[in-house]
């Protein structure tokens, strides 16, 4: 079969790009040559969590691959059988490094969901670092929002990671999900039911965890928001801290989360994730920004018409579209400019893991 050619360097989020070819090819069995990967970043080509998210998917489907190193800017990939199992995938053993464990694990959840019987997956890297969902979302946000389309997992963080040493590590139980999967519509998030403020320090005074769940605490009363809120210490390898705020509504769940930094104040990082918060709360789409690109595959895979409204149509939503409409017969439907609110449909293509 002739492989999907795909140009890394389109719209915005090269790794995205790449992540989501890799999903879908082991799910769907169609293989792909992808070029220009990451080519207009400052370090252009595969980092150490793409290449771990490469291999990972090249794990779980048996796939002969070519071009699989650090910094490469081509990649052909051509999958076999899934295959599910007990999974280590651990990024330190690529490079010293802090990648992201979440983004590997998106990168196999649906792949490993259709392989016909449970898998165990323990990721090793960085699970709370910039440009990444952090454990906690995918746990309390992304997870739930995926079993209504049936695709069903577990997560549990018992190791924190931070940049630059990383070192954490998120355990997960994939379920089988028998294809197709279901359409999902939330084009109204409902009632505000409850808010939760998680602070948390890792080899730091817990006086900052503090700090920083004051803040938050303050500033959503000040809009008649009461949190339930609480601060702790959690084990890492290196020093770290982070703030996550989860809104619980009738219909979806939101996350906003801030990480500490050398510098950087309690009080800012508090700002930070209560400044995503109200941007959210204050306007009427139902999902975050984040979670609209996360279910956009399994939107396209189900079978009948899934549809949602957003608080912000972004750039990689739109760029994960465009890799979606390569590799399966289905054609979004989106409404709102770039940075607006917005509403995104299709009509699921009924993939019943019958291969391309």
């Amino acid at each position: 079969m002739k492989p999907i050619e795909i140009d890394g360097s389109f719209g915005e989020g090269g790794g995205q790009i790449l992540r989501t070819c890799l999903s879908l090819s082991c799910v769907t069995g169609a293989p792909f040559r992808a070029c220009n990967i990451r080519a207009r970043r400052k370090k252009p080509g595969l980092r150490p969590q793409h290449l771990l998210s490469v291999r990972a998917a090249a794990e779980v489907s048996g796939a002969e691959i070519a071009g699989d190193d650090l910094g490469s800017l081509e990649l052909t990939f051509n999958p076999g059988p899934l295959r599910p199992a007990d999974y280590l995938f651990d990024v330190g053993r690529l490079t010293s490094s802090a990648g992201s464990t979440g983004l590997v694990f998106q990168t196999v959840i649906l792949p490993l969901a259709f392989a016909g019987s449970g898998s165990r997956v323990t990721i090793r890297g960085g699970t709370h670092v910039e440009w990444s969902p952090p454990a906690d979302y995918i746990k309390h946000v992304f997870l739930p929002l995926a079993t209504r389309f049936s695709v069903r997992a577990e997560l549990e963080n018992p190791k924190k990671g931070y940049y630059p040493i990383g070192g954490g590590e998120i355990e997960a139980r994939v379920h089988p999900s028998r294809p197709p999967l279901s359409p999902v519509e939330v084009i109204d998030r409902g009632g505000l039911l409850n808010v939760t403020v998680s602070s948390c320090v890792s080899n730091l005074p817990l006086d900052i965890a503090g700090r920083q769940e004051k803040r938050a605490v303050e500033r959503l009363e000040a809009a008649s928001i009461h949190p339930e809120a609480a601060s702790f210490t959690a084990p890492s390898p290196g020093r770290g801290t982070y703030l996550f705020i989860l809104a619980r509504f009738e219909s979806i769940a939101a996350g906003f989360s801030a990480l500490g930094a050398r510098g950087k104040r309690a009080e800012d990082v508090a700002d930070e994730a209560t400044d995503k918060f109200f941007s959210y709360f204050n306007r009427a789409g139902a999902l975050d920004p984040h979670l609209s690109d996360q279910v956009a595959q399994c939107m396209a895979l189900a079978k009948g018409r899934s549809s949602f409204t957003t608080t912000e149509v972004t750039p990689h939503l739109l760029t994960n579209i465009y890799v979606i409409e390569r590799f399966l017969p289905v054609r979004f439907s989106v409404s709102g400019a770039p940075g607006e609110e917005g509403s995104v449909s299709v009509e699921g293509c009924g993939y019943d893991g019958s291969g391309p």
